[in-house]
């Protein structure tokens, strides 16, 4: 018999729940004891890029959440809701909400982490590169286009998983097992 789909009891589980991880993900991010953390995340994103434009024939340095480009001086910062932690808290919530086996949402988390972060990454160094290019691009680009393919790549990395999720029979199987 084919599944007839979500009823209203399972939506509203699903939405109460993704507000409530949503809501913990954030006042999380935003207590003082994991400042130390994000930074140190941040701080690694920026290593990590500038190692990759120098493996890449590039020039950049990093310098602690800057990464400067040692001939022309151009540097850009990681900032906090830069560095990809914002979305994936989004990302997370989603798939914690959802109904699915434990196993299933270690993988989505695990998965859509990677994604997320690896398009950040592009995201990061693109800007690097345009803001030497042009203030105006640069703008552009980090206010309205990135941001907007950065929630894009989230909904989209949730929307495959819980396709796969529901097509493997999961969702169904496992909706009572949180």
């Amino acid at each position: 018999m084919p599944n007839p789909g979500p009823t209203p009891a399972r939506m509203y589980r699903f939405l109460i729940l993704f507000c409530v991880c949503l809501l913990a993900g954030f006042i999380l991010l935003f207590t003082p004891f994991t400042k130390p953390a994000v930074d140190g995340f941040s701080r690694a994103i920026v290593s990590l890029a500038a190692v990759l434009i120098r493996l890449c024939g590039g020039r950049a340095v990093a310098l602690a959440d800057l990464m400067q480009n040692p001939v022309s001086h151009f540097e850009i910062r990681m900032a906090n809701g830069c560095n990809g932690v914002n979305v994936t808290i989004l990302l997370w919530a989603a798939v914690i909400a959802f109904p699915a086996s434990w196993l299933q949402k270690a993988k989505g988390l695990l998965a859509g982490t990677l994604a997320i972060h690896s398009v950040n990454l592009v995201r990061f160094i693109s800007l690097f590169y345009l803001g030497q290019y042009s203030q105006r691009w640069f703008d552009f680009a980090h206010m309205y286009l990135w941001e907007s393919l950065m929630m894009l790549d989230t909904l989209v990395v949730f929307w495959t998983w819980a396709y796969f999720v529901r097509k493997s029979g999961s969702s169904i199987a496992h909706a009572g097992a949180h």
